[in-house]
């Protein structure tokens, strides 16, 4: 889902901003309008955190999620409807809450006791929530669910620490490399693998009012996904340890910066403003014949562009000389902070039917192609994740987002969890980086220099 940079105040984890920005919705390539929220932090749930609540024999689970486009929330109230009806001795509730509050509003009232039972997450977010002391450890049902469907291990990772697991994975999300293959092959170029042959076919492709590539390069979350990207490729993708220690000042983060500061000769002079939906308009359009995303594009493409889905064309992130395979990942989870006995036997039953290959294609494909699976057999063939017309159509381009997945990263959570990455994702300090190159002239190597001084001063 979308959202907004903004930053935790009056906290030791200040400037912490959500990682899992900049996912639009199939409604719009510049991100859908959100939905009304149905629940507020403020007003609290009809559950306590750490209380059992039962009426007449059923007991009440409460859950709260950000998803608040109109059509992630019908999905996810129609598969919760359906677990309701199946188990009628647990009733499970969602409400809708915005990741703006999610900092500022949810703390105060978890700890007052006017918080959920379940809580959507990101691994950054699970980082400040732990440490209120509210949530559980769901070891066991991590190892159960293990067990029967096989988790991805690049999504549980984020959430293994200090000899826990602190949320089970719900969906994951990815970048790859989008290409428009009727420009590729107007042009007789093969899709890009490599860096070279990236900036090459940018070059090669810019011409007239149409750009070989359309790359975020404002201060925002957006810039810092795209930039990741890089550096995973780079073989650079620690940035910072779990003791804290910033380790972005060297010569492969160079060559990123250097490499992305030349693809963006090749994207539209404005893209000092872009965020998430930009890229896509212009790759739509057609003026754009390459960007760098998460796989909202799927859903849109045909009656944005006007072009056949056989256009739609993906490849994994092309990797430097010396770099390594992969991109940013995203895992999203879902804590449990009730320690109720009765309930968290509630929400163990939850989860089986959740991630039962019959029932878990419904609740991913609330987003066809960005939420994809975080288990194997929820990516089997026969699972119902294949039966949506958006993955059915686009069958290739998903596998390979799929594939992709296996190879994700998460700046933070790469050697160790550093518990304040926060400090260096809110103020956008790979983006502030860039910064540095495109718009004060320094060169990547003094940026970089700058990007690790700053990190620096704001994790001590």
């Amino acid at each position: 889902m979308r959202k907004k940079n903004w930053y935790i105040v009056g906290s030791a984890l200040l400037a912490s901003q959500m990682i899992l920005a900049g996912c639009s919705s199939s409604n719009s390539g510049n991100g859908a309008a959100s939905a009304p929220a149905s629940g507020s932090a403020s007003a609290g749930s009809s559950a306590s955190a750490g209380s059992s609540e039962s009426s007449g024999g059923v007991t009440q689970i409460t859950l709260w999620h950000m998803e608040e486009p109109p059509n992630r929330v019908k999905r996810i109230n129609e598969v919760i409807d359906q677990f309701n009806k199946a188990n009628p001795d647990i009733k499970v509730t969602a409400k809708v809450q915005s990741w703006d509050d999610a900092y500022t509003k949810f703390p105060a009232a978890i700890q007052s006791g006017n918080g959920p039972d379940l809580l959507f997450t990101i691994p950054d977010y699970t980082t400040v929530i732990k440490q209120l002391g509210v949530v559980q450890p769901v070891d066991d049902i991590v190892k159960s669910l293990d067990e029967k469907h096989h988790f991805l291990q690049s999504a549980v990772t984020p959430y293994q620490y200090d000899d826990h697991t602190w949320a089970v994975p719900a969906y994951g999300m990815v970048q790859v490399l989008w290409y428009r293959k009727d420009l590729l092959d107007a042009a007789g170029i093969a899709p890009p693998k490599t860096w070279d042959e990236l900036t090459a076919a940018a070059d090669k492709l810019t011409k007239g009012s149409q750009y070989g590539i359309a790359l975020p390069a404002s201060k925002s979350m957006a810039t810092d996904q795209v930039l990741y990207s890089f550096l995973v490729t780079a073989g650079a993708k620690d940035i910072i340890d779990g003791s804290n220690k910033v380790t972005f000042n060297n010569d492969k983060t160079v060559k990123a910066y250097e490499t992305y500061a030349k693809l963006l000769k090749d994207s539209p002079a404005d893209s000092n403003t872009y965020t998430w939906g930009e890229p896509q308009a212009q790759f739509n359009a057609g003026t754009a014949a390459m960007a760098i995303e998460k796989g909202q594009y799927l859903s849109t493409f045909e009656s944005e562009s006007g072009r056949p889905a056989s256009d739609l064309g993906i490849a994994p992130m092309p990797v430097a000389s010396g770099g390594e395979e992969g991109s940013i990942y995203y895992s999203n989870a879902i804590m449990m902070l009730t320690k109720d006995a009765k309930k968290q036997e509630a929400i163990q039953k939850f989860f089986d039917f959740l991630y039962d290959p019959s029932n878990y294609g419904n609740f991913l494909n609330a987003e066809p192609g960005l939420f994809l699976p975080v288990t194997e057999d929820g990516a089997a063939e026969g699972s119902s994740f294949w039966n949506d017309p958006v993955i059915t159509k686009y069958k290739d381009q998903v596998q390979v987002l799929l594939d992709a997945s296996k190879k994700g990263q998460l700046f933070g959570f790469t050697n160790g969890v550093a518990g304040k990455i926060g400090q260096i994702s809110g103020p956008n300090y790979l983006a502030q980086t860039l910064e540095q190159i495109t718009s004060k002239g320094m060169s990547a190597a003094d940026a970089v220099a700058w990007g690790q001084s700053q990190m620096e001063s704001a994790v001590k």
